[in-house]
Order: C-alpha cells, then sequence, then structure tokens
C-alpha cells in the first residue's frame, strides 16, 4: 500500500464533499465518498432529500454534507440538504423562465398573504396574487396543496414570490390583459378603493365591461404631502383617476393628476409682497413650511422667523409673499409681525 501511494482519507463534521451513488434502497442511499467506508444517507436525512435522491442513478454525484464521520456501525453519515435545495432551486427557476406553474402547500395565512412551500424552498403569495375564489379568505388555503405561478425569486435572499391568481384566474387575466391594452395613458377613469394600504391604494375601475384594478401609488393620491395613505382615502370611496401605464400587466393610475395641478397659475395667484394668510404644516431646521391652500406650501426661513417667536404646527400665521418659483414649486414667505420681537431695537 505504501508502494502504491494509497492514503485513508480522513473527513470533518460539516465538510462539505462529493458523493457518487452506489445504491438505493426505500430507504437509505449508499454513496462512494473516497473514504474508508462508504457514505450513507438515512432517516431523518434520507426523507428531507427523498425527492432529489429518488432522481439519482448509480453512479451519478452530489453535493453531501459529513454529518457524523464515523457512526458506532463504521459508516460515514451524510446529508443531501443542500444539493436537494440546489435542485429545488433550479427547478423554480426553470418555472419561471417557462411559466409552468409548480405545486405549493400553504403554510400561515396573515393579512398581506400566505407563505407557502415547495421542497425544500419556502416562498410567499402576497394578498393581490390570490384569486377570487380565495381572496376573502386566504386562511383556507392553510394545509392545501395547490398550483402556483413563480414571479420574483432571489436565491441569495432566499426570497421565492408566487401567484395563485395566475393560475386559478388565468382566463380573466387574459381579458384584463386585452382590455389593458385598449387604455390610453392620460385617460380619465372612475373608480372604487377597493384596498388601502402603506404604500397606496388600489382601486377597481371599469374597461368596458370588465373592472380591472390598479395601484394608485402613494405619491399619486394627492397634490398635498401625505402623512398616510388612509388619511386620504377609505376602502369604498368612489373616486377619479387617470391612467399613468401598464408594465408588466400591472395599471398604475394617479389620483391628484385627474383633477386640477394646483401650482397652475399660482404666480397670479400669489403676487410679491401679497398678504397671504396660511396654516403651519411642518417644521425643520431651516424653517417652517406653511399650507397656502390644499398642495401648495410656502416657507418661512429661519432667518425671517424673530428672536422669541415659536411657531407650531396648526398655527394660523399671517405672511407676505417674498418670491415665487412656479417651475421649481418654490414659495418663499415672510411674518408679518404683529409686535415688536424680543431684543429689536
Amino acid at each position: 500500500m505504501a508502494r502504491q501511494g494509497f492514503q485513508i482519507k480522513s473527513f470533518t463534521r460539516g465538510e462539505k464533499i462529493k458523493a457518487k451513488l452506489i445504491r438505493m434502497t426505500s430507504d437509505m442511499a449508499i454513496f462512494d465518498i473516497g473514504g474508508k467506508s462508504e457514505g450513507v444517507v438515512r432517516d431523518d436525512y434520507f426523507s428531507q432529500a427523498s425527492k432529489f435522491i429518488k432522481n439519482l442513478g448509480p453512479g451519478d454525484e452530489a453535493r453531501a454534507i459529513v454529518i457524523n464521520p464515523e457512526t458506532p456501525e463504521g459508516v460515514i453519515l451524510l446529508s443531501l440538504r443542500d444539493a436537494a435545495f440546489d435542485a429545488s432551486w433550479e427547478k423554480l427557476e426553470k418555472a419561471k423562465e417557462t411559466g409552468k406553474p409548480v405545486v405549493v402547500v400553504g403554510k400561515n395565512a396573515s393579512d398581506k398573504g400566505i407563505t407557502v412551500e415547495t421542497d425544500f424552498i419556502s416562498g410567499f403569495i402576497p394578498l393581490s396574487q390570490i384569486g377570487k375564489s380565495y381572496a376573502g379568505n386566504p386562511e383556507s388555503l392553510a394545509g392545501k396543496r395547490f398550483k402556483a405561478k413563480v414571479i420574483e425569486l432571489n436565491k441569495s435572499k432566499k426570497r421565492a414570490l408566487f401567484s395563485e391568481k395566475a393560475v386559478s384566474d388565468k382566463e380573466d387575466i387574459k381579458l384584463e390583459k386585452k382590455a389593458l391594452e385598449k387604455l390610453s395613458k392620460g385617460e380619465v377613469l372612475k373608480g372604487k378603493v377597493t384596498q388601502v394600504t402603506d404604500f397606496g391604494a388600489f382601486v377597481k375601475v371599469a374597461i368596458g365591461k370588465l373592472k380591472v384594478e390598479g395601484l394608485v401609488h402613494v405619491s399619486e393620491l394627492s397634490w398635498k404631502k401625505v402623512g398616510e395613505p388612509s388619511d386620504v382615502v377609505s376602502e369604498g370611496d368612489v373616486v377619479e383617476t387617470k391612467v399613468l401605464g401598464v408594465n408588466d400587466g400591472k395599471l398604475s393610475l394617479s389620483m391628484k393628476q385627474a383633477g386640477k395641478d394646483p401650482w397652475t397659475g399660482v404666480l397670479k395667484k400669489y403676487k410679491k409682497d401679497a398678504k397671504v394668510r396660511g396654516k403651519v404644516v411642518k417644521k425643520s431646521g431651516f424653517g417652517a413650511f406653511v399650507q397656502l391652500e390644499p398642495g401648495v406650501e410656502g416657507l418661512v426661513h429661519i432667518t425671517k422667523i424673530p428672536p422669541g417667536t415659536s411657531l407650531e404646527i396648526n398655527d394660523e400665521i399671517d405672511c407676505y409673499v417674498e418670491d415665487v418659483d412656479e417651475k421649481a414649486r418654490k414659495i418663499s414667505l415672510g411674518l408679518i409681525l404683529t409686535s415688536k420681537p424680543v431684543g429689536y431695537k
């Protein structure tokens, strides 16, 4: 053995190695790993990767992890979980490319959607991607096996998003797609608010005889500054929206652009040196923002606020217009003093 240069290879717990399948039984797989004894995948480790193992044939190689370098029986216990995970991920990537649905199992439902599992991968179906049959009761999908389409994957973050409605509402989606193709950018449509989220509101609009849901992003809800979308709209409200466009089958709408831009003609309304009255809506390190009308605000710069004068949110104050930049949407204001400032000589 010394003349042949043969060396017995030893392994350590957690080591990643290449394993070549020798044979397989109903509950165990035996691999050649180039050691003094064979590597074995059995018990829970076999169950974990059974779907992956059953697709292997004698001589096929797989990446394995050493769980126990030497069991009491003298064999090396292996796990193929990583290899099975990679195989499952490749399966999802192929399904995304081809658009073919995969079978998932529903787990935990919440007000945002439902977590699902397929092979070794956990994923999520957002509420907006659940078909009309389950939209009102996503909890009913928990524990069920059903088909869903892969819509987003990020292996490094182990992030997988699925769509159930892409399967269950397939025909409706085809009709929606045709309807959306008929829409023109800038078209104004009346719709009903179906859901309010922290990033905007979903509005269902009628396109011919078909009703399609679109998103009004928080930045498109109003010309005035919006803190929470729920401050502007509520579920069930009927609103006018303007079509911004369709991207990847998703309809983008605007409520603010469906109405008149309050900054149109602002130069005529707020002339230099004109006296105006407004409400303090925001304070910052460089001054106070004063709302003159919804969507139109002016800034009283910190240098224009006399020492000892305190401006608080919701204070109604009298100002005069110093300058207006309609293009940049900026108005500079000065305070109209009603009393002698502290320290004034």
